[in-house]
């Protein structure tokens, strides 16, 4: 897909957005998460925005892994710094929940399919799960492993409880330096099913479940805080079996050529998107949603899709995703939404972690400190 075809549908859609008829800051700060996702954005819909707009300056901010703490402190001292922020689905809610993003109302500021069916119907009542999200890609968190481990004798993994399998898979793990995901595979490998996991982890005696299975590859596990540090371990042999997101990890086994494959049982599912911080003066604000109408529509959603391995957020969205935009390969048997890759998958309850995240960040942090 070429990036001039990316602006194909531009001009008229941005007719419709009523910002363009206001006063409009020449600068925004987005946050992100670096690496090959903050690419996908910056080709699908960054750098498009900017040949339209060229007088409109981009700060990148690395710190989407931090927003929830970045947003607190920065509505505390009143000084907000940040103009879009790329969060979970999770974090969405909380931000939401303290007042430190803008509510929105999809129809009024995102982009119609191109036949006509409003965007929160096109984004559907599973994508929008706050009253200030604002989805952009499907995606989930999996397992890749090195393909050349002498020690595995010719085996591969291919059920996610082989990441506690030390006999047959020994060597390195990387896991996530939060309780996310952690405690829910930990939880399924101690023999809980995936219907009972969180009423499980409501409780002391499941959370100290989920730990002492945690416990039995504790000392063999490094720990990751970027989306970038597992792919690099692999990539140089520190480990041998790792979690980060189904993205970064198509980028080192396709982009790369690394001896990496996916191991795609029990992925766990998550949505990304914008939210808006509260507090934003007027010409920001105007540029902001200026901005989100044109990067959330039908077309920018599926070209993102070129880039990265992340299913659109839009239905209207899926029918246009293609090859991918350097390497010339079908992008469909790659998404984590693939019927091929899906088997066994489990779809985080945001919900819940936006109720129980403080507490168990605390206590998950306790336990690795021990």
């Amino acid at each position: 897909m070429k990036l001039k075809s990316l602006m194909l549908t531009t001009s008229a859609a941005l007719l419709a957005v009523p910002a363009l008829a206001q006063d409009m800051a020449d600068e925004m700060t987005i946050v992100s998460w670096g690496g090959a996702y903050q690419n996908s954005q910056l080709k699908a819909y960054v750098e498009p925005y900017q040949e339209m707009h060229p007088e409109v300056q981009i700060i990148w901010d690395e710190s989407s892994a931090e927003a929830v703490a970045g947003m607190r402190a920065q509505s505390e001292a009143g000084n907000i710094t940040w103009d879009l922020v790329d969060v979970t689905a999770a974090d969405s809610m909380r931000l939401c929940d303290e007042g430190l993003a803008m509510e929105i109302d999809p129809d009024e500021i995102l982009a119609e399919a191109p036949d006509g069916t409003p965007a929160s119907e096109d984004f559907g009542e599973e994508m929008l799960v706050s009253e200030c999200f604002i989805p952009q890609i499907a995606y989930s968190y999996t397992f890749g492993y090195r393909t050349d481990v002498e020690e595995w004798e010719g085996r591969t993994p291919d059920e996610i409880c082989d990441v506690f399998n030390l006999e047959e898979f020994p060597g390195q793990r990387s896991l996530e330096k939060r309780p996310h995901n952690n405690m829910e595979w930990a939880l399924y490998c101690d023999g809980v099913a995936w219907e009972d996991v969180y009423d499980t982890l409501e409780t002391e005696e499941g959370q100290d479940r989920a730990l002492a299975k945690l416990d039995t590859i504790k000392d063999q596990t490094v720990w990751w805080t970027a989306g970038a540090d597992t792919p690099q371990l692999l990539a140089d042999g520190e480990v041998v079996l790792g979690s980060t997101y189904n993205g970064r990890l198509f980028s080192v086994i396709e982009e790369q050529d690394q001896p990496v494959a996916m191991l795609w049982d029990a992925q766990s599912y998550d949505l990304d998107g914008w939210v808006i911080p509260d507090g934003l003066d007027e010409p920001t604000l105007n540029r902001v949603k200026d901005f989100l109408y044109f990067a959330t529509d039908t077309q920018r959603l599926a070209d993102q899709a070129a880039w990265i391995s992340y299913g659109p957020a839009r239905k209207s969205s899926a029918p246009l995703v293609g090859q991918h935009a350097e390497l010339g390969i079908d992008m469909a048997p790659h998404m984590p939404t693939n019927p091929d890759n899906a088997s066994n998958a489990f779809v985080q309850n945001y919900e819940w972690w936006a109720d129980y995240r403080d507490d168990l960040d605390s206590k998950f942090q306790a336990w690795l400190a021990q």
